[in-house]
C-alpha cells in the first residue's frame, strides 16, 4: 500500500528536523525601512473628531464586526489605505441602503 503524502504541517516539521531551513537575515537597509514603516504606521499621535450619521455609524460598526476589528480601527485603516492609494472596494455581505440624495437624482 502506498504511504499517504504528509500534510503541509508535517512536511514543514520534517524539513525542520532534517535541517533544511536556514535563517535569512534582512539587510541593514531593509531593517531600517521596516522600522520606519512600523513607526509611521503604528504611532497614533493625533486625535480627530468626525460627525457621522447614525445609519452610517451603524453600517461601519456592522462592517467592523464582519471583519472582526473594533470600528474605530476600521475607520483608521480605511483612511490610511485611502491616503496611501491602496483603498480597494469589496462588496459587503450587508445590504446597501440608498440615500435620499441618490433617490432625488434618479427622480430628476
Amino acid at each position: 500500500m502506498k504511504k499517504p503524502k504528509p500534510s503541509y504541517e508535517e512536511q514543514i516539521s520534517e524539513d525542520y528536523d532534517k535541517g533544511r531551513f536556514t535563517s535569512v537575515a534582512p539587510s541593514t537597509a531593509e531593517l531600517k525601512r521596516f522600522k520606519e514603516a512600523a513607526r509611521a504606521t503604528f504611532i497614533k499621535d493625533r486625535r480627530v473628531n468626525v460627525r457621522l450619521s447614525s445609519p452610517d455609524l451603524m453600517d461601519i460598526q456592522a462592517r467592523a464586526a464582519e471583519e472582526g476589528v473594533p470600528y474605530q480601527t476600521l475607520i483608521a485603516s480605511v483612511l490610511h489605505k485611502f491616503v496611501t492609494g491602496r483603498l480597494t472596494e469589496k462588496a459587503s455581505r450587508l445590504t446597501t441602503r440608498a440615500s435620499g440624495r441618490a433617490k432625488r437624482r434618479r427622480a430628476a
